[in-house]
């Protein structure tokens, strides 16, 4: 992307805004919304105003005791796509070389090329379940490398990569003087014993984002973080002056009201994901026109199409069955969907049973 015009838009955002709602929303990979009763909240704590120039230190404090880490480490952002962009934009310039998984998340790449940021990219394979593998990114690193972007639960496809395979990468990376920026948002779904963890260090070369919104059905209060070395971190908050003043002083104080309800949240998040992962295993595991590598996290699954391609499905589906998914070409993938598994499970097995009709003509 070196040398080019900066991109000005995200196809996949416009699409997920626009073109997504259906009665039966295979589409959304967060977990069916919150209502405000389930976070308890009281009168006291919707107050407009108070301090909170560079982020509401209650919240700053909950996210960096939840990590065990020094609270200088955390920039509080509104909902985790913006702290990518915030934190890449302090990481990157013009002409960066950055490494980026393939498949990932569409916005990603659209940001960078905001940045423009020369992008070279290294593969995901599905033989492989989609497992992050640390020698095909090492290879893949150059001298002019300043930074590889991955995602962790994996997005499209939910794989989980290993704290031995991150800290390889990192070991890589550093040695040609890059960063790795590792999008967590899904790993909260992976913390059933209430243990959060973070691949995180603070005098280490990766840095962290992630928010409440995928896992909880928080998406509303935007309570989005970065995790980054103290020094780092403070360019970012410099930075955001430029970009948003001050946070929405509400949506933070409610987000400590969310971090203190966190686990009534995941059993929540964790009872809908696992009714309709099975209601998925019933209705359309090993089903004939779908290619599928099983796994077994995280909200989203991405089988590949034996015949056709993800937008006649998603034409087919949206007009004929009022069910909607994502076409596997916003992540480079058009043989491909990305299904939701995060809906209230009534729902999700209709969308489920719909789709299986779809496919079967």
């Amino acid at each position: 992307m070196t040398g080019a015009a900066a991109t000005l838009r995200s196809d996949y955002m416009n699409f997920a805004k626009l073109k997504t709602a259906a009665r039966f929303n295979l589409a959304s990979s967060g977990v069916a919304d919150c209502a405000l009763a389930d976070l308890g909240a009281s009168l006291d704590d919707l107050a407009l105003h108070g301090p909170n120039a560079y982020g509401y230190a209650p919240l700053v404090e909950r996210i960096a005791g939840r990590f065990g880490i020094d609270r200088a480490c955390v920039v509080t952002a509104q909902g985790c796509s913006f702290a990518n962009h915030l934190a890449m934009a302090a990481m990157v310039s013009p002409g960066d070389e950055v490494l980026v998984e393939d498949p990932t998340y569409e916005l990603l790449l659209s940001t960078l090329g905001y940045l423009r940021a020369d992008v070279r990219r290294f593969e995901r394979r599905p033989e492989a379940g989609w497992a992050l593998d640390a020698d095909i990114v090492a290879a893949a690193l150059t001298p002019r490398t300043r930074l590889v972007v991955l995602t962790n639960l994996h997005n499209p496809t939910g794989a989980l990569a290993d704290e031995a395979t991150v800290s390889a990468i990192a070991r890589a990376a550093a040695e040609v003087g890059a960063r790795v920026l590792i999008d967590e948002v899904y790993r909260e779904l992976m913390f059933r014993d209430g243990a959060a963890r973070t691949a995180f260090r603070e005098n280490a070369n990766i840095v962290v984002t992630s928010s409440l919104t995928k896992a909880y059905g928080l998406s509303g209060l935007r309570c989005g973080w970065i995790l980054a070395p103290a020094d780092l971190a403070e360019r970012m908050r410099r930075l955001n002056d430029l970009y948003a003043a001050t946070p929405v002083h509400l949506a933070e104080r409610l987000g400590v009201v969310a971090f203190d309800r966190v686990e009534a949240l995941r059993a929540r998040a964790n009872a809908l994901v696992d009714a309709n992962r099975a209601a998925y295993r019933e209705v359309l595991g090993g089903h004939p026109a779908l290619d599928q590598v099983a796994i077994d996290q995280g909200t989203t699954l991405f089988p590949r199409l034996r015949e056709g391609d993800g937008d006649a499905l998603f034409e087919r589906l949206i007009t004929r069955h009022e069910t909607s998914l994502v076409p596997g070409r916003f992540f480079g993938r058009p043989d491909r969907v990305r299904i939701g598994l995060g809906g209230a499970p009534g729902p999700t097995r209709a969308g489920l049973e719909r789709l299986a009709d779809a496919l079967a003509g």
